[in-house]
Formats: C-alpha cells, sequence, structure tokens
C-alpha cells in the first residue's frame, strides 16, 4: 500500500488542492450522458426480464380494468338519469307509455328542439317507467367487481416489482462490493474514503428508492395515459382533442425544468459526497484538531460544506418540486375544458349524461398519470446521476487477473530474490530504477532510508499490491507475477504502521490471521508479543470486544494486537512496517526479543526509522531514490561511514540539525 513515505509531494498537493475547495477532480460531475446511465440502470433488470414480463401483462389487463371501469359507471348514471326523465315528462302531461320517438316528435313540434335533441340521444323508453333498477343493480355488480380485480392485479404488479428490485440493488451491492476487491490499491489512493463510501451507500440508496418508486408507477402511468387515450377518442374524438392540448404543454415544462433539474440532483450527490469525506477527515483527526486548536477551522469549513450541500439540495428540491404543480394546473385547465364542451355536447343531444361523466373521469386519469410522471421525471432524474456515479466506480480499470494457468505455489523456506526492479507510481517520475538483492531464509533485512526513499514500496512490490514496470521477484525460485495473488499474500504476514482492528473480540482479532487458529495458540502468540501481558486486566480478558476505534485500548495494545495477528499465521515471510513505532520504550524492547525468537526460520523484511530497532538485522539495505546505495550488517556500514552513518548520527546525535547539512554529518567519530 502507497504510503506518504512515497507519495510526501502527492499528497501535500492533494491536501492544497482539497484546502482550496477543489473537490471536482475527486468526486465527478453531473451526469454526462443521461440517455445511457438510464437505459443502463434499466438494464440491471435484465436477469428478471421474465418475471417483468409477467408481471407487466398482469399490470397491463389491471389497467384495462380500471379504463373500462369509468364507462360502464357512466352507464349506470345514463340509467338513472333517463329513468328520471320518463318521469319528469309523465310529470309534464305526457301520456304513460309514450315511446321515446313520439316524445321526440312532440318536443320538435312545441318547438323545444335542443330537449328533443337530448332525449333522442338516450337509450330506448317510454314516459313514466322510471328507473330500471334491475339494469341498474347489474352495472354496478359489475362495477365494483372490475375495481376489485384491478386493485388486485395492481397489487400483485406492485408486489413483484418491488421484489425484483429489493433482488436487483442486493445483486448491485453485491457487484460493487466484488469490484472493489479487484480495485488496484492505486485507485484508493486517488479517491477520498468519505466520497467512496457515499457512492456505496448513499447512491446504490438512492438507485433503490428510485427504482422501487418510480419504475411500477411509470408502467401503470404509461399504460393508463395509452388506454384512456383510447377510452377518449372512442367516446368524442372533440373532447379527446382538448384533454391532448395539454400534452404539448407538460412537454415544455419537461424541456426546461427536466435538464435543470437533473443538473441540480448531480450536484447536489456530490456535495453529499464533499461532506461525507470532510466528515471523516474530521472525526479520523479529531484528536490531531484539537491539539493543533484547529477546531473553529474544521467547524467553519464544514459549515461551508454544509451550506453548499444546502444551496444545492434547495436547489434541486425546488426544480423538481414545481413540476408536480405545473402538470396539475394544466391538468386543471384541461378539465374546465372538458367540462363546458361536454355539458354544451349533451345539451346538443351529441352525447349523452353519463358518457360526459366518464370522460370526465378519464381526462383525470388521463393528467394525473401525466403528473405523476412529472413527478416521477425528477426522483429519475436523481436516481441517475446516483446511478452513473456508481457506474463510473464499476468501470474503473481492474488489477490484472490471475492466470488461469498459474502455478501451484511450491513449499519453501521464503529465499527472496529481486532482479533489476523497475518501478513508478507516476511514469514521469520513477523510483526504483534497478534493484537487485536476495535474502535467504531466516534472514532479518532491515530497510532504511529518508522519507520518499521507496521503502515501503518494495514491500508492496513483493506483495503484488502494484505490479512491477520491469524485471521480477522471486519467492523460492518462483515469479511472483507468474503466481495468484492468494498465493504470494498466504506466505507472508504483515504489520503496518497504522494499526487496523475491526469491531469485535480480541481473540477474533488475533485469530483473523489464521482462521483456523485454536485458542491455545492465540494465547501463544498473544504471550510472545506482549499481548497475554495487558489482555487479563480488561474485563473479559481475550473476549473483550473492541469498538469500531479500538478506543477502549491504548496505540500500543492495538500495535501488539496486530503483530500477535501476524505471528499467529505462522508466515513464512514476515513485514514489519514500522510495526513498533505505536509502543512505549520498555515494550518495544521486549517486542525485540520476542519478534527475534520468533522470526527464527523466518524471511524478515523491517521497514524503520528508529535505528536501535534494526541493529541486529542480518542484513541492513539503506535506499536514496528508489535505489539501494549501501548494504550490510551494522557494523559494516557504520564503518564504512556512508549513508547509514550520516543516518545514524543524525538521529542520535543531530536530531535537531538541519537534514540539508550534510557537511556538519561529515567528519567525528560515529556512536558506539
Amino acid at each position: 500500500m502507497q504510503t506518504e513515505e512515497e507519495r510526501l509531494e502527492l499528497e501535500l498537493a492533494e491536501q492544497a488542492r482539497l484546502s482550496s475547495g477543489d473537490w471536482d477532480s475527486v468526486a465527478p460531475g453531473k451526469a454526462a450522458n443521461f440517455g445511457t446511465s438510464f437505459a443502463r440502470m434499466i438494464g440491471l433488470l435484465k436477469p428478471h426480464w421474465v418475471g417483468f414480463t409477467l408481471v407487466s401483462i398482469a399490470g397491463a389487463i389491471g389497467v384495462v380494468l380500471a379504463v373500462i371501469a369509468p364507462k360502464v359507471l357512466g352507464e349506470a348514471t345514463n340509467i338513472i338519469f333517463e329513468g328520471f326523465t320518463s318521469l319528469m315528462l309523465k310529470a309534464a302531461h305526457i301520456p304513460d307509455g309514450t315511446s321515446q320517438a313520439q316524445v321526440v316528435q312532440m318536443l320538435r313540434q312545441s318547438g323545444q328542439t335542443d330537449i328533443a335533441d337530448m332525449v333522442a340521444a338516450m337509450s330506448e323508453f317510454r314516459v313514466g317507467a322510471g328507473i330500471d333498477f334491475d339494469r341498474l343493480r347489474q352495472v354496478i355488480v359489475w362495477v365494483l367487481a372490475i375495481y376489485v380485480a384491478s386493485a388486485l392485479l395492481s397489487w400483485v404488479q406492485g408486489y413483484v416489482i418491488n421484489v425484483i428490485m429489493v433482488r436487483t440493488m442486493w445483486r448491485l451491492r453485491e457487484d460493487v462490493e466484488a469490484k472493489l476487491n479487484r480495485l488496484p490499491l492505486s485507485y484508493f489512493d486517488k479517491v477520498q474514503r468519505g466520497e467512496l463510501i457515499s457512492r456505496v451507500t448513499n447512491d446504490i440508496d438512492n438507485i433503490t428508492q428510485t427504482m422501487q418508486q418510480s419504475l411500477s408507477g411509470a408502467l401503470t402511468s404509461v399504460l393508463t395515459v395509452v388506454g384512456v387515450l383510447v377510452m377518449m377518442f372512442s367516446i368524442s374524438w372533440q373532447l379527446a382533442l382538448v384533454a391532448l392540448v395539454s400534452l404539448p404543454l407538460m412537454a415544455v415544462i419537461f424541456g426546461v425544468i427536466g435538464p435543470r433539474s437533473q443538473k441540480a440532483f448531480a450536484t447536489q450527490w456530490r456535495k453529499v459526497g464533499r461532506l461525507n469525506a470532510r466528515v471523516e477527515e474530521s472525526f479520523s483527526g479529531h484528536a490531531l484538531v484539537q491539539v493543533f486548536g484547529r477546531e473553529q477551522d474544521s467547524r467553519q469549513k464544514f459549515a461551508d460544506e454544509n451550506e453548499e450541500l444546502f444551496q444545492a439540495s434547495f436547489t434541486a428540491q425546488f426544480l423538481s418540486g414545481i413540476i408536480m404543480p405545473g402538470m396539475m394546473f394544466i391538468g386543471s385547465l384541461t378539465y374546465v375544458g372538458i367540462a363546458v364542451l361536454g355539458g354544451l355536447m349533451v345539451a346538443s343531444g351529441n352525447l349523452r349524461l353519463g358518457d360526459v361523466q366518464a370522460f370526465i373521469q378519464y381526462s383525470q386519469q388521463f393528467t394525473q398519470p401525466l403528473s405523476e410522471l412529472g413527478g416521477m421525471a425528477a426522483v429519475v432524474q436523481s436516481g441517475t446521476a446516483s446511478a452513473e456515479r456508481v457506474f463510473d466506480l464499476l468501470d474503473q480499470d481492474e488489477q490484472e487477473p490471475d492466470a488461469d494457468d498459474a502455478p501451484a505455489l511450491q513449499p519453501g523456506r521464503g529465499v527472496i530474490e529481486f532482479e533489476h526492479v523497475r518501478f513508478s507510481y507516476d511514469p514521469d517520475q520513477p523510483l526504483i530504477h534497478d534493484l537487485s538483492f536476495r535474502v535467504e531464509p531466516g534472514q532479518t533485512v532491515a530497510i532504511v532510508g529518508p522519507t520518499g526513499a521507496g521503502k515501503t514500496t518494495l514491500v508492496n512490490l513483493l506483495m503484488r499490491f502494484y505490479e512491477l514496470d520491469g524485471g521480477r521477484i522471486l519467492l523460492d525460485g518462483q515469479d511472483v507475477a507468474e503466481l495468484t495473488r492468494d498465493d504470494v499474500r498466504s506466505r507472508t504476514g504483515m504489520v503496518l504502521q497504522d494499526p487496523w482492528l475491526f469491531a469485535g473480540t480480541i481473540r477474533e482479532n488475533i485469530r483473523y490471521g489464521r482462521q483456523s487458529a485454536t485458542d491455545d495458540e492465540i494465547v501463544q502468540a498473544a504471550t510472545a508479543t506482549r499481548v497475554d501481558r495487558f489482555v487479563h486486566s480488561l474485563p473479559d480478558g481475550y473476549d473483550t470486544v473492541l469498538d469500531e476505534d479500538a478506543s477502549n485500548v491504548s496505540a500500543g495494545e492495538k500495535q501488539l494486537i496486530t503483530i500477535a495477528r501476524a505471528f499467529v499465521a505462522d508466515p513464512s515471510v514476515l513485514i514489519l512496517d514500522e510495526a513498533t513505532s505505536s509502543v512505549d520504550t520498555r515494550t518495544e524492547l521486549l517486542l525485540q526479543h520476542a519478534m527475534a525468537a520468533l522470526r527464527q526460520g523466518r524471511t524478515s523484511f523491517v521497514i524503520a526509522h528508529r535505528l536501535s530497532t534494526i541493529r541486529d538485522a542480518d542484513l541492513i539495505l539503506v535506499m536514496e531514490h528508489g535505489d539501494i546505495v549501501e548494504k550490510g550488517t551494522h557494523d559494516e556500514l557504520i564503518s564504512a561511514r556512508g549513508a547509514y552513518w550520516r543516518l545514524y548520527r543524525a538521529q542520535f546525535e543531530q536530531a535537531a540539525t538541519d537534514p540539508d547539512a550534510d557537511d556538519a554529518l561529515v567528519g567525528g567519530d560515529a556512536p558506539a
């Protein structure tokens, strides 16, 4: 893993950029291609296309029933109205039993042409017959049956689609998790952890909500619009045209507000990622913030980021919020137009009252799904912006996969050979030029040098965290580039400078090094690394639960646990990257004796700044600018009075001296 030792200048530049507010290179911008990203998001449903097709058919049937219902209900209105009209005609002294044709003729002869036309448009009836309750009862039963069947099919559709959505999002989370495990460490060096966490959590949650809230409703809305249009034209093409006037107006709303809303939501989610990164940074370095008295500065930066998120969220919600009211306003105008024109058509005898009633219901059914589609548009834009951020993660270049025909790792004692190794993080800035050395089994190799010399890079290459630019590394005569990464790392135990523990018991954290380790082996490793010395003072001993940050043990105790974890793995190659930097002097001395015994028979690499910890190393490699400038034992290097001798004197005699003042380090006797 690349540390600030190898990337000091890069880290300083990164911090300067972040402190200046330039986050755009960290978090992606707005959706570059809405159509492509949306299609890809819908494409996540492809594995469930059979179930989705079947449930769509069921939903279509439900929509058809819901569309038919107003027409049937309008017939009930016609029965009531025509029965009431027959009674009114009787009250007007027209004889009982007079047929509809005779009534129309009488009305025309008396000059009541409009009423005659209205009566002529009714179905056949006789004066005084009244309301046909038997026929009315049949119509009502049919309407109830249609509504019940439609509701049941709609429920089935919603349930199945939600199941599909949940499974799809489960698979997406699995894909993201698998992708993270296939990404090279160089990707994590470039991306803020808070930004990455935001993509994995917030953005996927937003996609889930978008798919669940919009897809089922969108399907129903589209089918409803189509079905209602068919029914409206079957009743009256004139009224249907009035209803269709609303479509261009709604299209204007979508065309003007939609793109702006999409951009606003993309900005909102980018700001969420920034704020998460800021919070994660502040809390992970909370103690340091307090030490340097930067609480006010930290609060101000958080307030600035929070204000930016507020402004972005307000803009996004405002733009999306005016879509639905605009659609409802257009729907209301359409309703007024239909009511007025429909009333005139009933009066002129061109339509029956029940047909106008049905058409008004259809107009509401027509504008309502369009309004819902308008509201869904804002949700879909937000979800698509999040989807593109997740897809950006999924599309990142992966580390080269292990070869299918990779040779099996042969048993060995841990012979390590570097042959003309070349490597650089940045092609324009070579780090390791031509590195060659050999380490025999059981030897302890210490790697020292100034910051940025390439010490940690050396072991990162051995662990295949990064691939070589040239040369090769051999493990017991086998090229590690040809082996699988799991095989290479299974032979290696590593303790990092910054201890990492997960939430769990101390026993579980130690067993993490080897899952098959018995309790006795855990105790033996803990005893050898002096973990046993403090464990018994804890409330539950080895079963003491460490919290999320392991704050209930000291920094030195954390490191002791990680060392015990590496030892219980029983590796043939042991890597200690400043492993004793967090322990006190007495504990460090105890650890040196423990590690001396445990290193027997193992090839060990020790990266150290504190040169007192490596005096007994079998081989010391002194690195400068990616090259080994000296190698030998402690006594040999001191006698040579070269780079190691200057480092040793600088640390023990002139720690406060300007490190660039090399002349001050030349001459005089070396310390014993």
